[in-house]
């Protein structure tokens, strides 16, 4: 006779320290879920101004950079908010002051490097998200009324004109840019390009421009409509050219040759239920 022996039980253990790990990361996502949706739905209402805040950082610690950096002072963000105003009553936006910018103090810590683009995945992204999202709470803390603050971290470096920085990017979700930027009073207002569309992308506007960088049409155009096409005068806010071509353009040099056209409006909801 064969006695079958009943196989020992094994027991999951259900508060392993890795599935309190799993809990702990999917109860802090969840948590940051709720927070930007809340964020999303108060900063595109537009009942309000944004408050914009510029965080200066001397990215490639040269003195010129210090300087320049001490030298900054809220007026030399005023393209920004003019900007907004000139743009938002084309649309007749309820707010007539869309957003208020001022200089924060400067970050003395670099934020974290985000994934290689040609290594990233979507995990990586999203650890990387986290990093950020921390660094940021640690060096500018949140407080009651974050909910309509946008912050945007801008890295200084000298550079050189003829070599283009490395890639800026605004993200919604925390309402966060981080821009790189030119430590010379002479790029001030090509600066200020570059944190107004990276301003936009934190409220929802998308790139308007293709792989080689240049303008997509109609979306991507200022004048879509223009006879002759060729040549533009003016730039889509998101695509920051100016076309001369369908295959050439070249960078607005001031908000003043920029404009929010249809599309970019419908992304940040100017031309939803919340103008009249």
């Amino acid at each position: 006779m064969v006695i079958y022996e009943r196989p020992p039980k094994h027991t999951m253990k259900l508060f392993s320290f890795r599935n309190l790990r799993i809990l702990i990361l999917l109860g802090l996502l969840a948590a940051i879920a709720i927070y930007s949706k809340s964020q999303l739905l108060t900063s595109t209402a537009w009942l309000e101004p944004l408050q914009v805040v510029i965080y200066p950082i001397n990215a490639d610690g040269d003195p010129k950079t210090t300087l320049y950096i001490r030298n900054l002072h809220t007026d030399r963000f005023s393209d920004i908010d003019a900007f907004m105003v000139r743009e938002g009553k084309k649309f007749n936006t309820l707010e007539k002051n869309p957003t208020h910018t001022r200089l924060g103090a400067e970050v003395m810590e670099q934020p974290p490097v985000p994934p290689d683009l040609a290594s990233r995945t979507a995990f990586s992204t999203m650890l990387w998200s986290l990093k950020l999202r921390y660094w940021v709470w640690q060096n500018t803390p949140d407080d009651a009324s974050n909910i309509n603050r946008v912050r945007i971290f801008v890295l200084y470096y000298q550079g050189t004109e003829d070599k283009p920085l490395q890639h800026s990017l605004g993200l919604q979700k925390g309402l966060l840019g981080i821009v790189h930027a030119f430590a010379k009073k002479k790029m001030d207002k090509r600066n200020n390009i570059v944190i107004t569309h990276e301003l936009l992308h934190t409220v929802g506007a998308t790139d308007k421009y293709d792989t080689n960088n240049q303008p997509i049409y109609p979306q991507g155009y200022a004048q879509p409509n223009r006879k002759p096409r060729y040549p533009q005068y003016r730039a889509e806010i998101m695509s920051a050219r100016i076309p001369s071509s369908s295959t050439e353009s070249e960078m607005a040099s001031s908000l003043k040759k920029c404009v929010i056209g249809p599309s970019t409006a419908k992304d940040i909801n100017w031309l939803g239920a919340n103008t009249h």
